[in-house]
């Protein structure tokens, strides 16, 4: 073949190179994938149809990034680019988890614009109206200096439950079952949450219904603490389903559920007890109605049993199609 016609040839090459890459990358996406790319487009088809000519596009820029990103790294990682043993991993985890983290700080720019509207008034009845009470209001009698401080400090203490079980897991899981369970659980809980945010917002108690509670919440280190993080970072109108209560509840079912393992067989009592407090403490301070921490206990246990079924599936089929990892696991080897 002459000089020119491999430059006659070569684009059409390159053409059937990509679309072997892309269908390799396709062909190896793991469930999880999937449901992240579904999550991302979802809340960028919703924000770009909820927009007007004098809304600002910058949140939507940040999130289309998220989008493009995920894609890319996928495209990278299970199309076989990138198979270094420390990068691959890193950058995969990047994509699926640290999107979805990621996208919750534009929530508070994204939800006015999605929705918004305000549905306070239609929770709070809905609680009347189920329960005969609103429990921030029955605990507004139990507010002094010590009682905030307690559920304040667990209250604040959600971020790090979240943490102390997420790093180690993500960075340090070797197991894969576990870590493919527990990964695709969170994931659930919060791209779930998420999506629901848009379709319920609220502002909760502290802020819908501030003249309704007698006793102020006093100042102090956790309580101003949790204030000022929730003024700087929270998305404000988050509060149905309660993630402050799902999150640590599907930890604390998940730790349960694998509690012959080490550690979980020494944690799971602690998890339990951090549990109950930061589920109350959402309800003491004001930021949840019931109906909203109702909703949270139930994602958290369709996400601990969704998870472990789904888990079971997918490694089922990629061991069958043999398929790589499903969360490609951090290694020395090059």
């Amino acid at each position: 073949m002459t000089i020119d016609q491999r430059q006659l040839y070569a684009p059409a090459d390159a053409a059937r190179d990509d679309a072997s890459l892309l269908r390799r990358a396709i062909r190896e996406m793991a469930i999880q994938d999937w449901v992240v790319f579904g999550y991302l487009v979802t809340l960028n088809v919703a924000v770009v149809a909820a927009m007007t000519s004098t809304t600002s596009s910058d949140a939507l820029a940040k999130l289309i990034g998220l989008l493009v990103f995920q894609v890319a790294s996928l495209i990278l990682v299970r199309g076989g680019l990138i198979r270094h043993g420390l990068l691959a991993p890193l950058l995969y985890r990047l994509a699926i988890y640290g999107t979805v983290q990621s996208s919750y700080f534009l929530f508070k720019d994204l939800l006015p614009v999605i929705n918004p509207s305000s549905l306070d008034r239609e929770l709070y009845h809905l609680d009347l109206a189920l329960f005969g009470f609103e429990p921030a209001m029955v605990m507004d009698a139990w507010v002094n200096g010590v009682t905030t401080e307690w559920f304040a400090f667990f209250y604040f203490g959600y971020f790090f439950l979240l943490a102390l079980h997420v790093i180690p897991m993500l960075l340090f899981g070797k197991r894969d079952p576990q870590l493919s369970e527990f990964c695709f659980g969170m994931l659930v809980v919060f791209c779930v949450g998420h999506i629901i945010y848009t379709l319920v917002p609220g502002y909760g108690p502290y802020r819908a219904m501030a003249d309704h509670f007698t006793n102020p919440l006093p100042e102090g280190v956790w309580r101003d603490l949790v204030m000022s993080t929730v003024a700087s970072g929270g998305a404000q109108k988050d509060i149905f389903p309660s993630l402050h209560t799902a999150a640590p509840t599907f930890i604390m079912l998940w730790s349960f559920r694998h509690r012959k393992l080490t550690p979980f067989c020494y944690t799971w009592p602690a998890v339990a007890f951090a549990t109950a407090n930061i589920v109350i403490a959402t309800m003491f301070l004001r930021w949840h109605y019931v109906i909203d921490v109702l909703a949270g206990l139930l994602l958290a246990v369709v996400a601990v049993t969704t998870a472990a079924a789904v888990t079971r599936w997918e490694l089922a089929r990629r061991a069958e199609q043999g398929l790589m990892s499903n969360w490609p696991l951090f290694s020395l080897k090059q």
